[in-house]
């Protein structure tokens, strides 16, 4: 049984945690403990995206970005599992450089110090040099990073079909299993 965080940043792309926590609901029998933190910023931007307050209507614990006391701002949490999404480009620089000056760049660095799964789903366009090298730093530590750059060969046929396609790529990366379109399957 996974423990699974979900960091949700001020980054464009609200549709994206609103689909992975929707799906990570449906499969509960592979988590014992969700927790998420959603920035400020993000819940104007889920607000403004999908002109709703639904992000904070989950089946989990939900933790302030100050809140140095949850448990995954320790090792001894023992959360295997963390998904940034959307991940802003603030919040991985700040991952890159060590600084955890909140929940969400602590819960990250515990992650990678304990080599545990990290999967950062950015979404910028375009990349900057320091958004690249942000990137590689974090993979050189361990991370993953997983772009928010849907595919189509499944032939979505509405925008939440389109951002399952990354969801479900994310969700594939942090070992759970999930329904979903597979390359060369019926």
């Amino acid at each position: 049984m996974h423990k699974i965080v979900v960091a949700i940043t001020g980054a464009s792309g609200s549709i994206y945690p609103k689909i992975l926590l929707s799906k990570l609901q449906s499969v509960k029998d592979q988590w014992s403990a969700l927790g998420i933190i959603i920035t400020d910023n993000a819940k104007v931007v889920w607000q403004t995206e999908l002109e709703n307050k639904d992000y904070d209507s989950y089946d989990a614990k939900y933790f302030s970005k100050n809140d140095f006391m949850a448990p995954f701002a320790s090792g001894s949490g023992d959360y295997d599992i963390m998904i940034i999404i959307p991940c802003s480009m603030g919040t991985l620089g700040r991952i890159a450089s060590g600084v955890s000056d909140d929940l969400i760049s602590r819960a990250a660095d515990v992650i990678l110090k304990e080599k545990r799964k990290l999967i950062c789903v950015v979404r910028e366009t375009p990349y900057s040099l320091i958004h690249i090298r942000n990137m590689e730093t974090i993979t050189l530590a361990g991370g993953i990073i997983c772009p928010a750059t849907p595919s189509f060969y499944s032939k979505p046929k509405n925008i939440e079909e389109v951002a399952s396609t990354v969801v479900d790529r994310a969700l594939d990366l942090a070992g759970i299993k999930i329904e979903t379109f597979r390359w060369g399957k019926k």
